[in-house]
């Protein structure tokens, strides 16, 4: 029979402490929910990444009952979200769910690996609350579709590089994070600054200071973006095909 799980260490021992879904309960604040039956778990997280999440884990059968199970007690709004096979088998067979899109979900425990070259750079660090209208203005030129922008709820703040004049280069965000485990989005990079590696030195001192935090750190990744699937690798972030998709309401 299908179990409500009531604090966050049921969920780690349910899902087997997976990052995704341990992220997606964010430590079972107000208004998240989970559910077991069988070796499937979901977790029905309200406006994180700009949306409601349903996070599924486990085999198809018991999933597919656990997911009907979840959206009938959340409510239609929730996305079912997991591996990219699995969702997928979820979506043929719960009704009204449409075709899943897919992406990246990647993840770290470690803190990156040194430079090869340790030489000077532009210093990274944790911007101001008043930095916000250029972190904006850099966003919609660089990164228009970022699910992470300034005064957003979730989204805890920004770091940057800026060029000798102040202005920003590269930006990325510690957003939406669960306090075992670290989010970043909102990475942009300036279109006059590519090629120099700043993008990534901001998600490096992101990631060393989401880690001493939480742990471990979390993003997610388009995956036509090799670019940024090529940073995240170097960074040691590990890959895993994800997908999403939701109730035609």
């Amino acid at each position: 029979m299908v179990r409500e799980l009531k604090d966050a260490a049921e969920v780690v021992a349910a899902c087997d402490d997976d990052d995704l879904v341990v992220w997606a309960a964010q430590g079972m604040r107000p208004g998240v929910r989970a559910w077991t039956y069988g070796d499937a778990i979901a977790v029905a997280s309200p406006g994180i990444a700009r949306g409601d999440r349903l996070v599924v884990r486990g085999g198809p059968v018991q999933a597919i009952r656990l997911v009907r199970h979840a959206l009938a007690e959340a409510g239609p709004s929730f996305r079912p979200f997991g591996d990219a096979v699995l969702v997928h088998e979820v979506a043929a067979a719960v009704e009204g769910l449409r075709v899943p899109s897919g992406f990246s979900w990647m993840a770290t425990r470690k803190p990156p690996e040194p430079y090869a070259s340790q030489g000077p750079g532009e210093p990274v660090d944790w911007l101001a609350t008043g930095d916000e209208p250029g972190v904006a203005d850099l966003l919609a030129t660089a990164n228009p579709d970022s699910y992470a922008v300034p005064g957003l709820a979730g989204v805890r703040r920004w770091a940057g590089v800026r060029d000798g004049a102040g202005e920003l280069l590269a930006v990325a965000a510690d957003a939406w994070s669960a306090p075992a485990v670290g989010l970043i989005a909102g990475v942009a990079t300036a279109v006059r600054a590519r090629r120099r590696g700043l993008g990534e030195r901001v998600c490096r001192f992101v990631t060393e200071e989401l880690l001493a935090e939480h742990g471990r750190v979390a993003l997610m990744v388009d995956d036509w973006n090799d670019t940024a699937l090529g940073v995240y690798h170097r960074l040691g972030f590990s890959r895993r095909r994800v997908a999403a998709t939701r109730l035609d309401i």
